[in-house]
C-alpha cells in the first residue's frame, strides 16, 4: 500500500532530526542514552537496531530522534570532535545522520512500485546473484572476526584502566594516611618546614 505525499514528507522531516549511533556498549540502555543526550536537546524517541546474527557483546546501534534537525546536526558535530563515552567499556560512541533505509517503519515513496521475481539458473544475471551471495557470506564472516578482535582490545583496555585506577587509589590513600597520622608534620618539623593548616 502506498503513502500520501504528506505522510512521506513528515517521515523525511523525522529522518532529518534523527541520529544514528553505533559503537555503543552492550550496557547502554534507552535511559542511559536519554540521560546522555538530554543535556543537548529533547529526546523524542530511541530505537535500538537489533543484532540478529552476532553475539550479544557486540557494539549496539540505535536511532535517536531529537526535537529538531539543527540540534541533531550540532550533537553529531560535537561527537565527531570530542570522544563521547557512554557506560561500560572504554568505547567512544560514533554518531552520524540517519538515512531513510535505516527505518523499518518507513512509508513507501508515493508512486513507487516494487517488483520481485525469482531468477532462473539460465538467466544471465543468475551467476552475478550467486557471486553477490558468496561475497555477502564472506564479508559477514570478516566483520564477525573484526568485531571479535575489537571486543578483545576493549576488554584489555578496560582491564588496564582498572589496574591504573587501583594504583592511583593506593597512592592517594597512602598520601592521605601520611597526612592524617601525623607523619607529614613530623617530617616537616625534622626538615624545618612549615605545613599550612587545612
Amino acid at each position: 500500500m502506498g503513502s500520501t505525499p504528506e505522510k512521506y514528507a513528515a517521515f523525511k522531516e523525522k529522518v532529518g532530526r534523527t541520529m544514528y549511533f553505533d559503537n555503543l556498549s552492550p550496557q547502554v540502555t534507552e535511559s542511559v542514552l536519554r540521560s546522555a543526550l538530554d543535556q543537548f536537546a529533547i529526546v523524542k524517541s530511541v530505537k535500538f537496531i537489533p543484532n540478529y546474527i552476532g553475539p550479544s557483546n557486540l557494539p549496539q546501534c540505535a536511532l535517536v530522534e531529537l526535537d529538531s534537525a539543527k540540534k541533531a546536526n550540532e550533537v553529531i558535530s560535537m561527537i565527531k570532535q570530542y570522544p563521547f563515552m557512554m557506560s561500560g567499556m572504554p568505547r567512544p560512541v560514533r554518531a552520524h545522520p540517519s538515512v531513510e533505509k535505516m527505518f523499518d517503519d518507513r512509508p513507501i515513496e508515493p508512486e513507487r512500485k516494487i517488483q520481485c521475481t525469482w531468477l532462473d539458473p539460465s538467466d544471465p544475471d543468475f551467476e552475478a546473484g550467486e557471486e553477490l551471495k558468496r561475497l555477502t557470506c564472506k564479508h559477514a564472516a570478516e566483520i564477525a572476526f573484526m568485531y571479535k578482535l575489537q571486543i578483545q582490545e576493549e576488554e584489555n583496555l578496560a582491564q588496564q584502566q582498572t589496574e591504573i585506577l587501583k594504583v592511583h587509589y593506593k597512592k592517594f590513600k597512602m598520601i592521605e594516611d601520611i597526612v592524617t597520622d601525623g607523619t607529614a608534620r613530623r617530617l616537616a618539623r625534622k626538615c624545618d618546614m612549615h605545613i599550612a593548616d587545612e
